[in-house]
């Protein structure tokens, strides 16, 4: 088991481990203490672990409540959210009571975002059952939904108060998700390099509860420098601005990993052909997508994507801020103007007849 503690506006532990569920109560209980808690999950998470932890909680002298909804993207938007929040008020839920967020990082986004705005603010524990959520969603306090225009255009940053991350959930997972979970564990090798860059070479599962480690422990140190993103903390977005836009073209058919996979090649292949970093750097980064089954390419325009991207949250005004990678380990935060961002998409995305980056 390991344990780290993230200092931002609120401390809190980040718990990894193997078969921590069952004993989750009493991770809990500090927090939660004789107070309520509604579990929110969704429909494919809460029959397999939500019932036995409401039973846990209610032999435990708790008020437990569930909130289930269906499961994907598709969920994380304005109707979802306002009935979540009713079904608090009708609970009696109060400041002195708990969210808990169990599942992937829709239910993580959409469980932070009501218990930062209900009553505004009560306390939340993030419990990722997904390897995007664990090292991603659940740690440094983002929290939203999507607009009909975009992704997490409605949101706020609040911090949980406990994450109880049990990997063992990742073995329900079906493959593809834990294959889109691997794109920001690849993300965080790319801005981090070291020794989670050479461990993607290797087998994943075997080394997990080390991956997960070094993944929260890069989030944490980032998110304590800049909790706000106001500057060192953009970084993180890496591969975000263009998968974003694909993702939401999708209408969410791709999924958040994938499309921050096909972001980031675009941007290694962007970075190459400008001259901001080598051909091999943007070989290397485009293999380990590739070496863990992720997509690299897409089929939407350059103009397509440039009009998407300009309801972006990283755009300011006529600039959009975009994270180009120098060197594996060391990545840099841009301003470029939208009016050359459809040119240096395509670049991204140009072919040579052998449907290689040229």
């Amino acid at each position: 088991m390991e344990k780290l503690t993230v200092r931002a506006s609120g401390s809190y532990d980040v718990v990894i481990g193997d078969g921590l569920l069952p004993d989750a109560v009493s991770y809990l209980s500090p927090i939660i203490r004789n107070g309520a808690v509604t579990i929110v999950s969704d429909d494919k998470v809460y029959p397999l672990y939500g019932d036995a932890l409401k039973r846990r909680l209610a032999a435990n002298g708790n008020k437990a409540y569930s909130f289930v909804f269906p499961n994907g993207e598709r969920s994380k938007n304005a109707d979802v959210y306002i009935r979540l929040l009713n079904f608090l008020a009708e609970s009696a839920m109060s400041r002195a009571d708990t969210v808990v967020a169990l599942g992937g990082g829709v239910v993580g986004d959409m469980a932070g975002f009501a218990a930062a705005t209900y009553m505004r603010g009560i306390k939340v524990v993030q419990m990722p059952t997904s390897l995007l959520a664990a090292v991603d969603s659940s740690v440094g306090g983002k929290t939203g939904i999507d607009l009909k225009a975009g992704k997490n255009l409605a949101g706020v940053f609040y911090q949980p108060s406990l994450v109880l991350c049990d990997y063992r959930t990742f073995d329900t997972l079906d493959p593809a998700e834990f294959t889109g979970g691997m794109a920001e564990v690849i993300k965080h090798g790319i801005l981090a390099g070291g020794e989670l860059r050479e461990l993607l070479y290797g087998p994943i599962k075997p080394n997990l509860e080390k991956i997960i480690r070094l993944n929260v422990q890069i989030k944490r140190d980032v998110v304590e420098a800049d909790e706000r993103e106001a500057g060192a903390r953009k970084l993180l977005n890496l591969g975000h601005t263009i998968g974003h836009a694909v993702e939401t073209l999708s209408s969410y058919a791709l999924s958040h990993g994938q499309s921050v996979a096909i972001g980031t090649c675009l941007t290694a292949r962007i970075c190459a052909k400008q001259g901001v970093c080598s051909q091999a750097v943007a070989d290397e980064v485009i293999k380990l997508f590739t070496l863990h089954g992720l997509p690299t390419e897409t089929m939407y325009s350059a103009k397509e994507i440039a009009d998407t991207a300009r309801l972006d949250k990283k755009r300011k005004t006529e600039l959009i801020t975009w994270v180009w990678i120098e060197d594996l380990g060391r990545c840099v935060l841009k301003d470029i103007p939208m009016d050359d961002y459809e040119h240096l998409i395509s670049l991204g995305l140009q072919q040579d007849n052998k449907g290689k980056a040229s």
